[in-house]
């Protein structure tokens, strides 16, 4: 990375000295955190994520794993919306389809008709709600693949606590981690060290 040429370059003071600088950062920001998780990330671990962190490439896989999350989120929350509308505009021709039926129908055909009508507007109801939680599963699937892409990712990258899971603790533990990474990026970039 640009910001760091002699620390790639194998000078251990100046690779020694920005390790340090991590692992304080990291112990400052960990204060922050619920003290649970706190008392699960020991120095050992910190000291391999600031290892980790040192040429500034994992804050570069983390960004670019978050722009994917959010693309993601985005397309298919709007899949979700286009769903709605579509949903929506069923129901108002169904709607518009009852009320020009009503105004046509001999009074003697009333009551089969309203039953009919209500027997079609409960039939289409069924098939909205059907429609939207499989679009939901579907949601939710996705984006659970996208958390095992990302814990794949920063496992193969190296950054410690992370691996496939879906443990909900660890998963709180991984999301913490990211958010300190996230978290010193900002420091860094604000400071000018990135």
């Amino acid at each position: 990375m640009d910001g760091y040429p002699s620390v790639t370059g194998g000078d251990s003071t100046q690779q020694q000295e920005r390790h340090y600088y991590l692992l304080s950062e990291l112990q400052t920001l960990v204060k922050d955190l619920p003290s649970s998780f706190q008392q699960r990330l020991s120095y050992n671990t910190l000291s391999d994520l600031a290892l980790a962190l040192i040429d500034g490439t994992v804050y570069e896989i983390v960004q670019g794993l978050l722009d994917i999350q959010h693309l993601t989120e985005k397309n298919l929350y709007n899949q979700r919306q286009k769903l709605h509308c579509e949903h929506q505009a069923l129901k108002q021709d169904l709607a518009r389809k009852h009320k020009d039926a009503l105004q046509s129908c001999k009074s003697h055909n009333l009551v089969l008709l309203k039953a009919n009508q209500q027997a079609e507007l409960e039939a289409l109801e069924v098939r909205v709600r059907e429609e939207q939680k499989m679009m939901d599963k579907k949601i939710v699937a996705e984006m659970d693949q996208k958390v095992i892409d990302q814990q794949n990712t920063l496992e193969k990258a190296g950054v410690p606590g992370f691996y496939v899971t879906t443990n909900p603790q660890e998963l709180t533990m991984q999301m913490n981690l990211l958010e300190l990474i996230l978290k010193l990026q900002q420091k860094e970039s604000q400071s000018g060290l990135l």
